[in-house]
């Protein structure tokens, strides 16, 4: 299992369910900011706080922080944040140098009801995970005869 990418509105409304009932106040995602070595020089990914995000259990690149997904409604980065501006905004970075790289989803920590917020990696957070059909097809090859 990976991290969940959350691809879709629907899968978006499932976690947001999830967090809601079970009042959890933030879960980590695989959103990942490509911000390491291999995704310097990519005009395609600037400006990379809009263009930069994908989802490293799969490697699909996100839809621009600045707009809503294709086939969804809403936006579902936040409003505000720690600096009070739309996410992500890279604010750990102003606070102690650290690269907000990670996507969380996030609980009504800044009054914005639940949303998605860019995160520095390092914090430690419950998680979601979802089977990957890449990862059972390896499990099944390299395991004759196991069920999955």
């Amino acid at each position: 299992m990976d991290l969940i990418s959350i691809e879709t509105q629907e899968e978006n409304n499932m976690i947001f369910k999830l967090i809601q009932q079970n009042d959890v106040p933030y879960i980590w995602t695989s959103g990942r900011l490509c911000d390491f070595k291999g995704c310097e020089n990519r005009r395609d990914l600037e400006p990379k706080s809009v263009y930069g995000w994908f989802w490293s259990a799969n490697r699909e690149k996100m839809a621009p922080t600045s707009q809503a997904p294709n086939g969804w409604g809403f936006n579902p980065w936040s409003r505000t944040g720690h600096k009070k501006v739309k996410q992500p905004d890279n604010a750990e970075f102003d606070i102690n140098g650290t690269n907000e790289s990670c996507m969380s989803v996030l609980n009504n920590v800044y009054n914005d009801g639940i949303a998605w917020h860019d995160v520095a990696c390092y914090h430690e957070k419950p998680f979601v995970c979802e089977d990957s059909e890449e990862l059972l097809n390896y499990i099944a090859s390299t395991n004759r005869g196991i069920r999955l």
